[in-house]
């Protein structure tokens, strides 16, 4: 028996392919504080095998995609999924803080073919503002995840220590295989005649990035994901070592967030056919610039103490709920024959930024909150400038 694609089983697995990446991030953000004292490290030391993490993801972005448009998204699903299990198990068992950082790349690696080839398949099943309800979809069932991982991380942190959140991921991703293995269906419906080389994917990427439009979108779904990688990064040392959360609370404090973020899909679910995807991106970056603000001002005034932070990440996580299914739905919207191209570069830059974005935070932070709501305002605020500039060339469509 095969999924069917009007069915919301076929929406959960394809969340759950989007889904795993963040997964292997949010199981050990409560372990982040005791991993600096278990390797002997500091912050900056502790951040670095976050931002490895999307420095791995980025690269695996510019491969996963092409391939599968070439070879099918099954079997290149697969193989991703197959180097997320052996990586993981090298983290479970790193024996310092430089190789749980090798090991956090080469999990990345893998953990980027599900989410590129997740955002590939809806494209291949379905057109415009469906493609975006559906991503919409997919969001608020992958936010379960999030909601539930920190809280489920932080409990294994007391109980086993950070190793057992490695083990936690294995089990997931494991269950997952099993499930395209015998469920899956093949979804692309017709293979790319380009031979695959570097050369003609970057060939490729660089047609991508002559329609105009597609940039704006792009650079939207970066913004907006800089930012809340920006959250995931520092939060941990901000409501715990700056406002004296433990483990669980940081958790739960977390869960407040992916609140924000479903009730961002939900929205877009229900008013894209009226709003239109555009219409629901504006929304979306409004929230951004709020939340960015709101954080800021919480943090210089201290207004509200740890919940004036969590409060403005559920207003920012809103934003993020709001403007990436969509902003990633037009970006792909028109090329239905490079899907996953498209969905590849969407990816290298979002990971790209966040990298960055992160080792920034990881070197900012040093025992002060104010600079984690100085970044995400600036991304924010980044977001809603270029929306509102960018109106005719949305517009045009090129």
């Amino acid at each position: 028996m095969k999924l069917r694609p009007d069915t919301l089983a076929m929406t959960a697995v394809l969340a759950m392919l989007t889904a795993l990446g963040p997964l292997s991030t949010d199981f050990y953000l409560p372990s982040l504080p005791d991993i600096v004292h278990v390797m002997g490290t500091d912050v900056a030391g502790a951040q670095a095998t976050l931002s490895s993490f999307l420095f791995g993801f980025a690269a695996g972005q510019i491969l996963w995609g092409p391939l599968s448009d070439r070879l099918g998204r099954k079997p290149v699903l697969l193989a991703g999924l197959g180097l997320f299990t052996v990586a993981t198990l090298a983290c479970a068992f790193s024996p310092s803080i430089e190789a749980l950082t090798a090991a956090r790349a080469l999990q990345a690696l893998g953990a980027s073919g599900p989410i590129v080839l997740g955002r590939a398949m809806v494209r291949d099943l379905y057109e415009g503002a469906r493609a975006g309800k559906e991503l919409a979809r997919m969001g608020m069932i992958m936010g379960l995840v999030p909601a539930v991982a920190p809280v489920i991380g932080g409990v294994l942190q007391v109980a086993f220590g950070w190793r057992s959140t490695f083990i936690a991921s294995l089990v997931f991703a494991l269950g997952l295989a099993a499930v395209i293995v015998t469920v899956m269906p093949e979804t692309l419906r017709k293979r790319s005649p380009q031979p695959l080389s570097l050369v003609t994917i970057f060939k490729g990427f660089g047609t991508l990035l002559e329609n105009r439009a597609f940039r704006v979108y792009v650079a939207l779904t970066a913004l907006a994901y800089a930012g809340l990688f920006a959250f995931i990064s520092g939060s941990s040392f901000v409501l715990t070592g700056v406002y004296g959360l433990t483990p669980v609370q940081y958790g739960l404090s977390f869960s407040f967030g992916v609140v924000g973020f479903i009730g961002g899909t939900i929205l877009a679910q229900r008013l894209v056919g009226s709003r239109g995807m555009d219409g629901i991106i504006g929304l979306g970056v409004l929230c951004l610039a709020l939340g960015g603000l709101m954080m800021l001002g919480a943090v210089a005034t201290g207004a509200g103490g740890a919940f004036g932070v969590v409060l403005s990440w559920a207003v920012y996580a809103c934003g993020v709920g709001l403007t990436m299914p969509q902003a990633q739905a037009s970006a792909m919207m028109p090329f239905p024959d490079r899907a996953g191209a498209a969905s590849s570069f969407n990816g290298l830059c979002q990971m790209l930024l966040s990298a960055c974005v992160g080792l920034l935070v990881g070197h900012l932070l040093k025992g002060a909150a104010l600079p984690l709501p100085l970044v995400m305002s600036a991304l924010g605020v980044a977001a809603f400038v270029l929306f509102k500039l960018s109106g005719r060339v949305r517009a045009a469509k090129h």
